[in-house]
């Protein structure tokens, strides 16, 4: 017989030793030490079991508020947030923008406030504005995640996709890892070279140079930071001897007109496709944050064909936010 202690993960704790400093807040991976994606990537492994079970049902954050706040539409990010709440039987609200009095003209501050007097533990946010996450965690008392801001971040999607690749690389430290497309709109992108940096990957980021952000790069370059990161135009040298490819979504709603001469040109360029592939290592699995769009910046022979792990990203997407959320809400969480 299964008792309820018997489907409760185990404790942080006991992942590893309890040295690390509690963390309030997730907005980022620029902070995140080793040790503590370590930690996320150890307690995502007892949020797969759970995942894996007949019952898939904890009482762990039982009593704990979630708050789903999303600015901008989201399907996998979000639903995977709500699965990872109702999982671990927290109470999830999500509230819908668009019906909300943000519509009335509500600031985000009164916002989350309102949400706060509802006893909100954890707020997840995703909004248009890069930095909307960082202000709402000096405002209120309960914990933001971030879902998401701008062409910032988004370090539960990068997170995942360390998952990932741990998953099917072993170890990610001294990997090479092509990252290809709109690194300049892409806040998955920069959240990922946080966390590859911190596993030891060695990054190599190919675009167009009109879509690679050179003046935030060479910033970080002069501080000392992301020094195991390259950058290159073409494409071949990108690929060349990878062992996991990235391909980022041409984020055509907040580009400038100019940036590419046309859709196809940027295909011809920059698509992953399988011609392209074979200059990887065999097997490299290749990844997408998605929604994809199939014959621009992958092919769809790519998108669905035996190196895609893209199916595989959406699907640890639950268990990673599971371990995220199970950090904050819990005592390793709590200052």
């Amino acid at each position: 017989m299964t008792t309820r202690s018997d489907v409760r993960p185990a404790s942080a704790t006991e992942v590893l030793p309890s040295s690390l400093p509690p963390r309030r807040h997730v907005l980022d991976l620029d902070d995140y030490s080793i040790e503590e994606i370590e930690l996320v990537m150890q307690t995502t492994d007892a949020m797969g079991e759970v995942l894996r079970r007949s019952i898939r049902k904890v009482p762990t954050l039982q009593g704990k508020t979630v708050v789903t706040l999303f600015y901008e539409p989201s399907t996998r990010t979000r639903v995977s947030f709500e699965q990872a709440g109702k999982v671990l039987s927290a109470d999830v609200i999500n509230l819908s923008i668009a019906s909300s009095s943000v519509e009335k003209g509500e600031s985000l501050l009164n916002t989350a406030r309102t949400l706060e007097a509802t006893q909100a533990d954890v707020i997840i946010i995703r909004h248009g504005a890069s930095g909307a996450p960082n202000f709402l965690a000096r405002c209120i008392e309960g914990s933001v995640i971030n879902a998401g801001d701008g062409a910032h971040a988004h370090p539960t999607q990068a997170l995942l996709d360390l998952y990932t690749l741990r998953q099917r690389l072993g170890s990610i430290e001294g990997a090479k890892v092509a990252i290809v497309g709109d690194v300049l709109h892409s806040r998955v992108a920069r959240s990922n070279l946080w966390g590859l940096a911190a596993a030891g990957a060695q990054v190599v980021l190919c675009g167009p140079p009109t879509l690679l952000p050179m003046d935030w790069l060479r910033d970080q370059h002069l501080q000392g930071r992301l020094a195991s990161i390259s950058v290159t135009t073409s494409i071949n040298d990108a690929l060349d001897g990878a062992d996991a490819v990235m391909t980022l979504r041409l984020q055509k709603e907040r580009q400038q007109d100019g940036l590419i001469p046309s859709l196809r040109e940027y295909a011809r360029s920059y698509q992953i496709n399988a011609d392209r592939l074979k200059l990887a290592k065999t097997g490299a699995p290749v990844m997408h944050p998605g929604p994809m769009n199939e014959g621009v910046e992958i092919s769809s022979e790519v998108a669905h064909g035996a190196a895609s792990v893209i199916e595989a990203q959406v699907a640890n997407g639950v268990a990673v936010r599971m371990a995220v959320l199970y950090l904050l809400a819990t005592g390793r969480g709590e200052e």
